[in-house]
């Protein structure tokens, strides 16, 4: 079996790459408070300490979901660039709006690495699918196939006509889009009679891929399917491989970025393989991100074999939801943020759980809560008084052991009977 990647990166030994990581930690903390937002956020906190993902850990939480805010104070980044507008490439509009930022370095959202991973070659002919319109997910593919050395064919999305006739007659290789824009390509090509063969490999993204979808890709023609993970403020945050046509578990992280899973609402970070909200460290030298909540829930791959590709950076197990589980209650939202409040005003409390159950208004809230032992006699009444107090709401408590609330994520759960 035969290696091959991009760079030697992808195949480092994973001490080495974690010690290379931590080590340029201070000196992206440096970089971001030169920035007046992150120096904001990060008021008080001494570069030089941040040098361990204990240390990163103990950094405030800055979500997708607070960027609407922020960008309002200055226009159009809030102060979280390191770099110029003047000296961008390109701004992006997101809905919210959110504005994302694309500076002028070479593979600017380190696209290189998934479409390497799927089958993206130097010399080689990709037909590009994403929107060019507003967002980036186009310009990712441009700057990593310009990275390879692979052409490019700019045809954005929608025309599935002209999309069936440019695959035809200029025979691509690649296609790089949506999974359901694929399929509706490969149907209209069986319409027209088009021989639309020369695909082989498709590198898909801002989709669910599921399992029956990726199969029928290969019964109708292209075999090589993989997954990209990638937003527009970061760019690429991990990729699914193959070796010999078989897909690989989980999706490798990119070599540029600090990955954490965190407790959605608190930031605290999960055991390894537990189910948590995706929280991304990046070092962008014109736009740092640190402990950027994505929103997006997933888990870190542990247990399973080195993959066969040979690339030994950690892997996630994919797209797993999303982390916001703020739900209605009596006419009032309660926040998973709220929960993390109440568990840290009672130190005795390892984990909690609020589950919602009954039907809807006339719904009951109990909060699960894992203490070591015996719990005593006040502490119930104690976090019945916190939750009163933090969410406005009446809500009961039950002790449980360490280690039997699910880890699955979750803060907040659903249970009420809707039918």
């Amino acid at each position: 079996m035969t290696i091959d990647t991009l760079d030697a990166l992808e195949t480092r030994d994973p001490v080495d790459r974690e010690r290379a990581l931590m080590a340029r930690l201070p000196q992206l903390v440096a970089l971001a408070k030169r920035a007046p937002g992150w120096q904001r956020i990060l008021d008080g906190i001494d570069p030089a300490s941040i040098d361990c993902r204990a240390a990163l850990a103990t950094l405030p939480i800055t979500r997708k979901s607070d960027l609407k805010t922020l960008q309002k104070d200055p226009v159009p980044f809030g102060g979280l660039n390191t770099t110029p507008l003047s000296d961008m490439s390109r701004v992006f509009i997101s809905p919210g709006p959110i504005f994302d930022p694309e500076g002028r370095g070479k593979d600017y959202w380190r696209f290189a690495r998934p479409l390497y991973a799927g089958g993206v070659r130097n010399g080689g002919l990709l037909q590009n699918c994403f929107s060019y319109h507003f967002t980036p997910a186009a310009f990712m593919v441009e700057g990593g196939a310009f990275r390879i050395g692979s052409a490019v064919i700019p045809a954005g999305a929608g025309q599935t006509e002209m999309q069936v006739q440019a695959m035809a007659d200029l025979k691509p290789d690649t296609y790089v889009g949506t999974p359901s824009f694929l399929r509706i390509i490969i149907e209209k090509a069986r319409e027209m009679g088009a021989d639309i063969s020369s695909v082989r490999n498709a590198v898909m993204g801002a989709e669910a891929l599921p399992q029956s979808l990726r199969v029928w890709f290969q019964e109708n023609g292209v075999p090589n399917v993989i997954q990209t993970y990638a937003s527009a403020d970061i760019g690429s945050i991990a990729y699914e491989t193959a070796t010999d046509g078989v897909i690989n578990p989980g999706m490798v992280l990119d070599e540029d970025l600090i990955v954490e899973i965190v407790r959605p609402g608190s930031g605290e970070p999960v055991a390894a393989g537990d189910t948590g909200e995706v929280v991304v460290t990046s070092f962008n030298p014109d736009y740092p991100l640190i402990r950027f909540a994505t929103g997006d829930m997933s888990a870190l791959l542990v247990g399973a074999p080195p993959s066969k590709c040979g690339r030994t950076n950690s892997r996630i197990k994919g797209w797993m939801g999303r982390a916001d589980q703020t739900t209605k209650i009596r006419a009032m939202f309660v926040h998973p943020s709220q929960v993390d409040n109440v568990v840290r005003r009672h130190p005795e409390v390892l984990k909690a759980r609020l589950v919602v159950s009954g039907r809807m208004a006339n719904d009951a809230m109990t909060l699960h809560c894992e203490v070591a032992g015996e719990a005593p006699p006040a502490l119930a009444a104690a976090i019945v008084e916190s939750i009163r107090e933090v969410t406005k709401l009446r809500g009961e408590v039950v002790f449980a052991a360490p280690g039997s609330l699910p880890a699955d994520g979750k803060v907040i759960e659903d249970a009420r009977d809707y039918s």
